[in-house]
């Protein structure tokens, strides 16, 4: 692994332990002594490094002082059948402190992942594979950002929050020490911040720009899965938000769809909870573990759908390299030294044994410089240096109105994502967010840039209100399915791409989930509360997708003397597009195009479309015995002892992504997850119901609540969502209050 290529030792103690322990191996084969002994020296050498390890680690704290804090923080917390948390306090950072309790009863196992990655500590409890994370942590200067601008950058009642939620976690983790990685307490209110700081630019792909750099990229080979992952790169490509106004529904309401799309477990998969304080935070919604925010859903007065979006926001700049000093680079004419420091990452390699990887950490002008098989370069990309992220989702988290909303918004701390807003007074609009570089016109910013013109170096960003932007368009609806903004209502109330500069790398594409909402929502002027949700439950192909225009490739091929093939392409030919578990075609069909079009999307090279043809043959003959079996006995659901068909598939808008099983079968592992409707109606009272994929227990298979959601999510349907304390009479099956002993 290259990211293991730097020196090793950690200072003094370890060279005299490998100092030591040549020695023992030298008098060893002088004196002929057994390999028993052999091994004892060893063992008693790795002991040595353990301990010394051991030693060179701060104390862990006391746990007694983590369970006294609760006392400062008076928080109910009311479970309803499904098992979602409903906090409720008087202040915000009750509520915080109560949602970070809550939270680690349902999936302390990720956020104390989230937690250690964040902190570039991964590697010491989960081996070499998470190195990567760890070093990422160091090349972004997260910590360097965090500590220097914690205190400046966010305010008093947004720290509160983020170390309420920190105590929170604590006093969990203090009463189950059991649970505890080594290391992981006290979570702080920066490593939550830190959290988001990490990240945010790798939801518009700027994981595809660091792989993109070498062959393989300088931050791994194989390895750096992982590392995407936790920083929310990787993802299942997709997710879904429409708005409906009053003009264009039945019945005058307004209506939110919130789909996005997420794997089903890990660090970004989504966890629902209400939470009230009587300072106004009163959200309902999607969280991620080591998230205290409502990152999308509603609260009384309006709500918001997020997807992702990839304008381009990096910029890679090749650096020329002083040939008699390889820490120096040009840059105007003159050579510059690199700003270096250490990275020390911490990696186990057996058991309780830990080594010390030291690896350079290299900052030129423009940003981060990775050195590569290919060269030497330097990343510039929106969303360094910024830790608000916290701040402004707290501040729209509270927002009563749009105006608040778009102020919330105009922090500019989010580098990216797709926005779709709704709320009471039937106000919709949809959002490319993005912090557009204000960047030097004239200049072709989609390649490699000459690192040695400092004018080439943005400095700053375009303000909120240049970035593509529609509200309430005469059409009465929004919606973006990870496509062009440019296709975001009817064509006469589109944004028009000329009225945007090329510098802002506004991307042109669309996806089958944009031609089906165009020929569902955007084609019934008429929408109904039922209409609304089937449309959300879509299960076709459009004819202009990329599926429909890869099997007219594959119909077009010539099958020669091939008589599987032949009969392939005739199941093809008559296969109406749609994806019902009962369907025959979409087996054959989905397994023949998305390994073609899921290596296109990553950027590598596809298979041939007559070698993934003959691929899914041979798995369809050799499990199922036809290459047409129903599309329910390839596409599972499976949790726990759920085992069940379900509809839908890549890219549809009920989106399924399965991984591949060695019995031939997918099993559903990304795509819809938590899904809400929410409605306001003509008099503007809110209303909406939800749906997980699992349910409130998410990493806890002996709970109730680890698959109760599923048959219902299965089915397309949905539970009601009891946003207020007085929808929850009856519905209540746990009522506690964390930390009240103490008091």
């Amino acid at each position: 692994m290259r990211l293991l290529g730097g020196r090793l030792g950690n200072g003094l103690v370890f060279r005299a332990a490998w100092t030591m322990l040549k020695a023992i191996m030298r008098w060893m084969k002088f004196l002929k002594i057994g390999s028993v002994v052999v091994v004892c020296a060893a063992a008693g050498v790795a002991a040595f490094l353990i301990v010394s390890d051991r030693m060179s680690q701060p104390n862990p704290p006391d746990r007694a002082t983590l369970i006294a804090k609760a006392r400062q923080y008076d928080v109910h917390i009311l479970r309803d059948r499904f098992g979602v948390p409903h906090v409720i306090g008087a202040r915000d950072a009750d509520v915080a402190f109560g949602f970070g309790f809550a939270h680690s009863e349902d999936d302390f196992a990720t956020i104390q992942q989230v937690t250690l990655a964040v902190r570039g500590q991964l590697a010491a409890t989960d081996g070499k594979s998470a190195a990567v994370t760890d070093y990422l942590i160091h090349l972004f200067r997260i910590w360097e950002t965090v500590n220097a601008r914690y205190e400046s950058d966010l305010p008093a009642d947004v720290r509160r929050v983020l170390e309420a939620y920190a105590d929170g976690v604590n006093y969990y983790a203090a009463l189950r020490p059991e649970k505890l990685k080594r290391g992981m307490l006290p979570v702080t209110g920066k490593d939550v911040a830190a959290g988001f700081a990490f990240k945010m630019p790798f939801f518009y792909g700027l994981d595809k720009t660091l792989r993109g750099l070498s062959n393989p990229p300088e931050i791994g080979s194989g390895n750096d899965e992982k590392a995407m992952l936790f920083a929310g790169g990787s993802l299942a490509v997709g997710s879904n938000g429409v708005a409906v106004g009053p003009s264009r529904s039945a019945d005058g309401a307004t209506r939110l769809l919130v789909n996005s799309h997420q794997p089903y477990t890990g660090p970004v998969a989504w966890y629902e909870a209400v939470l009230e304080s009587r300072e106004g935070w009163h959200v309902a919604g999607g969280f991620f573990p080591g998230s205290p925010f409502m990152l999308h859903g509603h609260n009384e007065h309006l709500g918001w759908a997020c997807t992702v979006n990839e304008p381009d926001l990096a910029d890679v700049y090749r650096l020329t390299i002083n040939p008699a000093d390889a820490n120096q680079y040009l840059l105007d004419g003159k050579w510059r030294d690199f700003e270096k420091s250490d990275a020390k990452i911490r990696v186990k390699i057996w058991g309780p044994l830990i080594w010390t990887v030291h690896r350079d950490v290299l900052w030129a002008e423009q940003g981060p410089v990775l050195k590569t098989e290919r060269g030497v370069f330097a990343i510039r990309y929106a969303g360094m240096n910024e830790i608000r992220q916290p701040l402004q989702y707290f501040r729209m988290d509270k927002a009563k109105t749009a105006g608040e909303w778009r102020t919330a918004m105009a922090v500019q701390a989010l580098p990216s994502l797709n926005f779709t807003y709704a709320d009471e007074k039937g106000n919709i609009g949809y959002v490319y967010n993005g912090l557009f570089p204000a960047r030097k016109e004239g200049v072709d910013w989609k390649g490699e840039l000459p690192g040695d013109r400092s004018n080439l170096i943005w400095r700053s960003y375009l303000p909120f209100d240049k970035a593509p932007q529609v509200w309430n368009p005469p059409a009465g609806f929004v919606f973006n399915s990870n496509n062009t903004p440019f296709r975001a209502t009817a064509p006469a109330d589109d944004m028009k791409p000329q009225d945007y500069s090329t510098s802002l790398g506004i991307q042109t594409d669309m996806t089958n989930r944009a031609w089906r909402a165009l020929e569902t929502y955007g084609a019934d002027a008429h929408i109904t509360a039922e209409t609304f949700r089937a449309y959300k439950y879509d299960l076709a192909y459009s004819a202009r997708s990329d599926v429909a225009r890869l099997v007219a490739e594959v119909l077009a091929l010539d099958a020669g003397g091939d008589a599987e093939v032949r009969a392939a392409q005739e199941i093809l030919r008559h296969w109406d597009r749609r994806t019902e578990v009962g369907n025959r075609g979409a087996a054959l069909a989905v397994l023949t195009c998305q390994p073609v079009l899921m290596a296109r999307m990553a950027g590598r090279t596809p298979l041939r479309t007559i070698d993934a043809l003959r691929t899914a043959i041979a798995t369809l003959k050799t499990h199922f015995g036809r290459l047409d079996p129903q599309w329910g006995a390839v596409n599972r659901f499976r949790r726990g002892k759920v085992d069940l068909p379900i509809d839908g598939g890549p890219d549809i808008y009920r989106a399924v992504y399965g991984e591949s099983q060695a019995d031939g079968t997918l099993t559903a592992a990304a795509g819809d997850t938590l899904i809400m409707f929410v409605t306001w109606d003509k008099a503007g009272k809110l209303s909406s119901e939800s749906i997980h994929q699992f349910g409130s227990a998410t990493t806890d298979g002996q709970s109730r609540h680890y698959a109760d959601q599923s048959s219902l999510f299965v089915a397309m349907k949905t539970k009601p969502v009891l946003f207020w304390q007085a929808q929850l009479a009856g519905h209540v099956e746990a009522d506690y209050r964390p930390g009240a002993g103490a008091r």
